[in-house]
């Protein structure tokens, strides 16, 4: 397997040289993710993030039922959100490494777990409080906790897929096919 990995990686650098040559310039291709890498990576972070909320929420409940609703509802509000953020990161290459592969920067890890920790909090804290008919304290710590220790988590997930070839591709670059 490790073989197999390397030896696409050299030809990903290789179509790399041939691009610049055939094109003519010392730019590097502009590598895209695609639909089905999107939705892995989202549906495995929501499993991830799904163990955190269940923890916080029993933590700051002491109620499984809670804390499950709590979960159930992040999974269903945010699988899609998370699948769509990717899709929209996808477009923009600040912070993509000029490197075959084109993985994120740790600074783009970074601002994405930003930038989705503010929509993620204030939907875990609407539902939470909903859902513990109006409990602000609770639902803020749930939220609270879940901001800290999800946004060091989302950068290292972030980071952990850099190292992941699969659902990688070139995009078009010249006309000719790649």
């Amino acid at each position: 397997r490790d073989v197999q990995l390397r030896d696409e990686r050299d030809s990903l650098r290789n179509a790399e040289d041939r691009i610049k040559v055939l094109t003519g310039t010392d730019k590097s291709p502009i590598v895209r993710e695609t639909a089905m890498r999107s939705l892995v990576k989202a549906i495995g972070w929501r499993i991830t993030a799904g163990i955190v909320t269940f923890t916080t929420s029993f933590y700051f409940t002491k109620d499984y039922r809670v804390a499950l609703s709590i979960v159930g509802s992040d999974f269903i509000s945010k699988s899609g959100t998370m699948y769509v953020g990717e899709r929209l990161f996808n477009k923009v290459q600040v912070g993509r490494s000029k490197t075959p592969g084109g993985g994120d920067s740790p600074w783009r890890s970074i601002a994405k777990a930003l930038i989705w920790r503010v929509f993620a909090a204030v939907n875990t804290m609407v539902v939470s409080v909903f859902l513990m008919k109006g409990n602000v304290g609770a639902g803020a710590k749930i939220a609270g906790a879940d901001s800290v220790i999800k946004t060091t988590l989302m950068v290292l997930y972030d980071q952990a897929w850099n190292k992941i070839d699969w659902g990688r591709e070139l995009e078009n670059v010249g006309g000719d096919g790649i």
